[in-house]
């Protein structure tokens, strides 16, 4: 355990370098994550010696490459992971819209398999029902449309025919894909590993019971989604029902694993039962911290198992190329020619069949099943990895290169061949959360089905008929994205809830006054926690502050803080001060000011103190003037205690004796030294 211990704390920090890198670089942070595991994993650097240590931090496991403990972990992660793609999956859209993506998806899952396994039976010399080649085959059908969706969003061709064709196509090749992957595990299970002994009669009874199996249990979950997010609402309030939605995905996985299907069929099942419930955003939302924590350690435990010596071997390397090749073939011809019947000329199926090229969670998540259950040799499971690394590095630029090339992509025009764009700036990320969610509800209570792309993307597509709009979140900017003629409609839905969102405002002005509550603002009673000293740097501290206004003690302090290096942006400080104290002085009693603001001006908390002679005018709320004023900046783009730092000093100003030895104060010095005194 303890060694279980050290290794976590490794790649936690390892898979973060190693995504932020990767996203430096604009590639996947997934790249980056495998990329890290293979380099800590035991045929790298995990062997190394270390004190203490001495078969390396990540020894060679007797069987396996990694330990079962570590292994365990990654085997959750996995199922969070389906859980929540589950959740992502628009069913609505499935069964009611995409007669083209359901055509172009499956066009591209049977090519994929048909070709994957073909190549796996190349490779073993066994027949192609064997476990290996149906491992082959399945292993090149899923597609990871995260990717696609995120050029889609940054060249504005979401709603595009052939944005809306592959995010269609993109559920229905999910679902298919764990369709196939449950006849598959069924089928392999009753072989115990290898394709000896059963007929083809017998595969086909075999399949239709795992199908059998899984199209029970997804009828079940679709029939009774909603009783069963009542039933969860009953159980507890909304910290609690997210995790026994959860608890339940962690149920059915264990239940198809003794059926000898795979866990993660399971807890998809769970995602998608409740992914047309109220509680479905509320769930991602609250599983997100699970997801950010276990499924990079997910993706650093495949590359693990990657070893680079089988890897370098040109007979496994050649077929590894070769098969990589087939399963970008496979995707490029299995899904652009059926669109070419579908309304898409030559130049919209390359583009459908390039944004389906890219391969990621599912593929992985069956390659360590195929490794772990012994069905796969090491090998194999090398030339696995090599092909989702390099379809998702090879088909971002091949598919943004064909998405840009100017030309209609149908053969004739329709809508959504042009769309527009309008964004909105917000003064806060926080502003944008709320608007977002809200605009998100009334498009569902409109009847319209909204889809998160993937849980890393701030990605939403909501659908309804052949209404499409697409909703972006980046930093403080909301942007919507649809046909010229649906643009009114989402600017009037998003005009009606900003409208909504001033009223309830307004309602909050009449019930609760500010104003009489910073009236009752005592900070000589608060928390006397001096921890704000850490922040306080002695050359932001000053005994003769010589502004006559407020406005220029501010500025004094702000002063401070930037020749001590604080402030990444002195201007966009003191706008930010300014303008909260524009809204409310910040005035408290005993000649003690507190102005303060959240500000990207700032990298980290900064603090100032001044003592001013005379005082000023500061609206304080005894109407004494300012003569301690202490002014406290934290970044507004990350966490930091900025109202506990802000009581707390209010707290230790207000101490009587405190105070009246700081006026008196005839040197900087002597003054940070009573500030920090204990």
């Amino acid at each position: 355990m303890t060694l279980l211990v050290l290794q976590l704390a490794v790649i936690v920090f390892a898979v973060r370098a190693g995504g932020s890198l990767a996203q430096k670089l604009k590639l996947p942070s997934v790249v980056g994550e495998l990329i890290a595991g293979i380099v800590l994993g035991p045929y790298a650097l995990g062997t190394i010696s270390l004190p203490g240590l001495p078969e390396g931090l990540f020894p060679l496991a007797k069987g396996f490459a990694v330990s079962p403990e570590l292994y365990a972990l990654s085997t959750v992660a996995s199922i969070i992971l389906l859980f929540s793609s589950g959740l992502e999956t628009d069913i609505n859209m499935l069964l009611r819209y995409s007669f083209a993506g359901s055509i172009i998806g499956l066009g591209g899952v049977l090519a994929s398999f048909g070709l994957g396994a073909g190549l796996g039976v190349l490779l073993t010399g066994q027949s192609f029902f064997s476990a290996p080649a149906l491992f082959l085959g399945i292993m090149s059908t899923a597609t990871s449309v995260g990717i696609t969706a995120r050029i889609l969003s940054d060249r504005k061709k979401m709603d595009s025919p052939e944005g809306v064709s592959i995010l269609a196509a993109a559920v229905f090749d999910d679902v298919l894909g764990i369709v196939l992957l449950a006849v598959v595990m069924g089928i392999v299970s009753a072989m115990g590993g290898s394709g000896k002994g059963l007929s083809r009669l017998s595969v086909l009874g075999i399949a239709a019971k795992a199908f059998g199996i899984w199209l029970g249990f997804t009828a079940l979950g679709l029939v009774f989604g909603k009783k069963l997010s009542d039933f969860l609402k009953k159980l507890g309030s909304e910290t609690h029902y997210p995790a026994l939605a959860f608890g339940l995905a962690l149920l059915l996985a264990g239940f198809f694993e003794t059926q000898g299907l795979a866990m993660i069929i399971g807890a998809y099942i769970v995602g998608i039962s409740l992914s047309r419930s109220d509680i479905a955003f509320l769930i991602q939302d609250k599983i997100k911290p699970l997801y950010d924590f276990f499924v990079p350690i997910f993706f650093a435990t495949m590359g693990m198992l990657v070893n680079l010596k089988l890897l370098a071997d040109p007979r496994v390397l050649g077929f590894g190329l070769a098969y990589t090749a087939a399963a970008v073939l496979a995707k490029v011809l299995g899904c652009g020619l059926p669109s070419l019947f579908l309304g898409f000329n030559t130049k919209g199926a390359v583009r459908i069949g390039m944004g389906m090229v890219p391969r990621g969670e599912v593929a992985l998540i069956v390659a360590g099943i195929g490794l772990s259950g012994g069905i796969l040799e090491p090998s194999i499971f090398g030339v696995a990895v090599l092909m989702i690394l390099i379809t998702t590095l090879l088909a971002p630029p091949l598919f943004n290169q064909a998405i840009a090339r100017p030309g209609e992509g149908t053969k004739k025009p329709v809508k959504g061949s042009n769309t527009e764009n309008i964004s909105v700036d917000f003064p806060s990320s926080e502003i944008l959360e709320l608007v977002t969610s809200s605009f998100l509800r009334e498009m569902q209570q409109e009847g319209f089905f909204v889809q998160l792309m993937s849980i890393r993307d701030e990605i939403s597509h909501i659908r309804k008929g052949d209404v499409s709009i697409s909703l972006v979140k980046k930093g403080k900017t909301l942007s919507l994205e649809s046909a010229p003629e649906d643009i009114p409609f989402a600017k009037a839905a998003l005009h009606e809830i900003l409208v909504e969102l001033d009223a309830d405002f307004d309602k909050l002005k009449e019930s609760q006054d500010p104003e009489k509550l910073r009236g009752d603002l005592h900070v000589e009673t608060g928390r006397k926690d001096p921890g704000f000293s850490r922040a306080l740097n002695p050359d932001c501290v000053s005994v003769s502050l010589k502004g006559e206004t407020k406005e220029e003690v501010i500025a004094e302090l702000v002063e401070l803080l930037d020749k001590a290096g604080k402030l990444k942006d002195k201007d966009l400080l003191l706008k930010d001060l300014m303008e909260r104290e524009a809204r409310m002085s910040t005035g408290m009693e005993h000649g003690i000011a507190l102005p303060h603001a959240r500000s990207l001006g700032v990298s980290g908390v900064a603090i100032a103190i001044g003592i001013h002679k005379q005082g000023v005018d500061f609206g304080t709320i005894d109407g004494s003037p300012g003569r301690i004023i202490a002014l406290i900046a934290s970044p507004a783009d990350d966490t930091a205690p900025h109202m506990q730092a802000l009581a707390s000093l209010g707290a230790v100003l207000g101490d009587d004796a405190r105070r009246a030895k700081l006026l008196v104060a005839e040197s900087d010095a002597e003054a940070y030294e009573l500030l920090v005194a204990k």
